[in-house]
């Protein structure tokens, strides 16, 4: 698929950034969409000096009017071939907790989940309407299974997990491709946030082109590393009380951010 317009949300730092740069180029038109307006028109500036014409905007993906009103506006102005629902959040339990607390998952819900559907909801009836586009919704492999020290996080990732796969078995016949991303770890400021082991943790950058390559190829389903992959399948596969009890091993901590 040729493409010439693509949004990007999440899009003023982390992936969000380093894809709206790997995608900037002269005859590309980016939407970027971001809440941090300094590092957003950062992000902006360099990927007009690569040659690609951008439009910005200061909007949580949460807020689903205005999100609305600025991609149906976007979309008239440069039809939309490409779509990156990337925008997320991350939190968990304080030390000593004993769940998290409601406001702090209800967030992760609201921006990571919901956020990726407002974002993506109100493109494809007009993708439809051109017979082409392309989605992409980041998850993480925390959607394979359940993580006992960030249950709003794995919730809101597998939520948006299942929510991609029933989009692209609905929306293929009408010419959409639909790419579902599980990475896990890569250096970002989320992962900088994070107390504990980081296995296999990758280059910010290496990430970013493995997931624009699955992307432009019109993959799936793109997920690693491998190993990572086979280990949450596999606690998901066995027996309850073994995989939680594997997965209470697996202690960290997400510091506010």
């Amino acid at each position: 698929m040729v493409i010439g317009s693509v949004v990007i949300t999440g899009a003023s730092s982390g992936l969000g950034a380093m894809l709206a740069r790997a995608y900037a180029a002269p005859g590309i038109v980016l939407g970027l969409v971001g809440r941090n307006p300094a590092r957003l028109a950062a992000v902006a500036t360099s990927c007009r000096a690569a040659g690609a014409t951008v439009e910005e905007a200061l909007i949580d993906v949460a807020d689903r009017a205005p999100l609305e009103a600025w991609l149906l506006s976007f979309d008239r102005q440069h039809p939309v071939d490409m779509v990156i629902a990337n925008a997320g959040i991350s939190a968990g339990l304080e030390p000593g907790e004993a769940c998290e607390d409601i406001a702090t998952t209800t967030q992760q819900i609201a921006t990571n989940l919901l956020g990726a559907v407002h974002t993506v909801a109100p493109l494809v009836p007009a993708m439809a309407t051109r017979g082409r586009g392309q989605v992409a919704l980041i998850a993480s492999l925390a959607a394979y299974r359940g993580l006992p020290y960030s249950p709003g996080y794995c919730a809101s990732k597998a939520g948006l997990r299942a929510y991609g796969e029933a989009l692209r078995a609905l929306a293929e016949p009408r010419g959409i491709g639909v790419t579902v991303v599980c990475p896990g770890f890569f250096a970002s400021p989320m992962t900088d946030r994070w107390d504990g082991r980081t296995p296999l943790v990758i280059s910010g950058e290496r990430a970013a082109r493995k997931i624009k390559r699955a992307i432009d190829h019109g993959r799936r389903r793109v997920s690693f590393p491998s190993p990572m992959v086979l280990g949450m399948r596999l606690c998901d596969a066995l027996p309850a009380a073994i995989g939680d009890r594997i997965l209470r091993g697996f202690r960290f901590h997400i510091r506010s951010a």
